[in-house]
């Protein structure tokens, strides 16, 4: 019962990750007719993504910090419990101030989803494993923002745009009573789960200043500072691209642009995979996540040649290499986390990290509009293929191995 317990956890939080991004890519869709019938102007749609970018940002390392504190139960419990409601408010929105509102809320219940599901891959699973399961739960969000497009064009054909919001977030609701039934004592408590030097005994925990202060923290925040602001250029930009640079019709780019999100689904659990395989063949945690890290890192190289190539087929093709090479990186990247800084910190330092990344992203957009207007898309793909291997080549400088903090423990001594 132990090991098929966990295994239907995982699939939860792969259905969890899957939401959050199918919840925030609805407004992209719905978008056009929202500003028909609530007359709301393309800058205060800008304000609206922002407020949804700076509740996101500020939650994930507040969320990562509490789920540390909490759990991963209770923590993603309120999580998806919070985003799921502020989809159903979209629902009934009358104005840009409810929207605007109504998306903050939703910010700050998805900042806490993977550090969320880091955390129950950290308690569910041994490290001969977990590069997998993190995988799996991280594959969820590429598959949400595969399946959100569509989705939302028949639920909004049908029903009205109001219901592409609220039935996800019924869903939502649905998961959060599921996940409240599972009872957490059943964890498992095998030798693949005991981490070397993390005693079993109740460990004070690590303050959030030693967090700050520990450098394979710092560097992890680096990574995510250099590598996100790729990743949101791959989500925002590439439309525009195949409009502007290929010429592309918007039914054209539907038909195309779900591909490189199918290869970042698919990577991840690939990713994990291969990495725990490694490790089955006794190769050391520290080879196995930097090995499958640097292929990623070499594969990215690849990002130059889009602009490049004649045919659009074979440029989404060199995209979707892209995202394969993402997938494998970021499933590597959370694991590496959690095997450095287990049950005492996981939360806090991907939460950190992603609070890093979403800054950076919000920083860096605007002048990749302002190469994209003075310039072309060219540069742009060339930043993308070098960051990835300059990352590689600052975590194995920096942090040479991923071995396990070392957290002191009070003993109390009776009088």
């Amino acid at each position: 019962m132990k090991g098929k317990i966990r295994w239907f956890i995982l699939a939860l939080v792969f259905v969890a990750t899957g939401l959050s991004f199918l919840d925030r890519q609805v407004l992209s869709m719905t978008i056009i007719k929202i500003q028909e019938e609530l007359n709301i102007t393309d800058v205060q749609y800008g304000v609206i993504n922002t407020g949804f970018l700076i509740s996101y940002a500020l939650m994930f390392t507040i969320a990562g910090r509490l789920i540390d504190k909490i759990g991963a139960k209770l923590g993603l419990t309120l999580s998806v419990a919070i985003w799921s409601i502020a989809s159903v408010l979209h629902g009934v929105m009358s104005g840009f101030y409810h929207l605007l509102m109504f998306r903050f809320l939703l910010g700050v219940g998805e900042g806490g989803c993977f550090p969320g599901a880091a955390k129950t891959v950290y308690e569910w699973f041994g490290k001969r494993e977990r590069a997998l399961a993190n995988g799996i739960a991280i594959g969820g969000s590429a598959i949400g923002a595969v399946v959100a497009p569509p989705l939302t064009i028949i639920i909004s054909g049908n029903y009205g745009w109001r219901w592409a919001f609220i039935i996800p977030g019924v869903f939502g609701v649905l998961w959060v009573l599921v996940w409240g039934t599972i009872s957490w004592r059943k964890k498992r408590a095998d030798k693949q789960q005991r981490e070397v030097n993390v005693p079993l005994k109740r460990a004070e925990g690590i303050s959030f200043l030693e967090i700050i202060k520990n450098r394979s923290a710092r560097v992890f925040v680096l990574m995510r500072l250099l590598l996100d602001p790729v990743f949101y250029f791959l989500m925002f930009w590439v439309p525009k691209y195949l409009s502007e640079e290929r010429g592309l019709s918007f039914d054209r780019i539907g038909e195309l642009f779900w591909i490189p999100f199918m290869a970042l689904g698919i990577s991840n659990i690939i990713g994990g995979w291969i990495s725990d395989t490694l490790i089955a063949k006794n190769l050391s945690v520290n080879a196995a996540r930097k090995w499958v890290m640097g292929i990623a890192a070499l594969l990215t190289l690849i990002a130059p040649f889009i602009t490049r190539v004649s045919s659009v087929e074979l440029a989404v093709g060199f995209m979707a290499i892209m995202m394969l090479a993402h997938g494998f990186w970021i499933t590597n990247y959370v694991t590496a986390i959690s095997d450095i800084f287990g049950k005492y910190a996981t939360s806090t330092v991907v939460g950190l990290s992603g609070t890093a990344g979403a800054i950076a992203g919000m920083l860096v957009n605007p002048i990749i509009g302002m190469v994209v207007q003075k310039y072309s898309y060219a540069p742009l793909w060339w930043v993308a293929g070098i960051m990835y291997p300059l990352a590689f080549i600052i975590m194995v400088m920096f942090i040479p191995n991923l071995n396990p903090i070392t957290v002191r423990h009070s003993i109390k001594v009776k009088a």
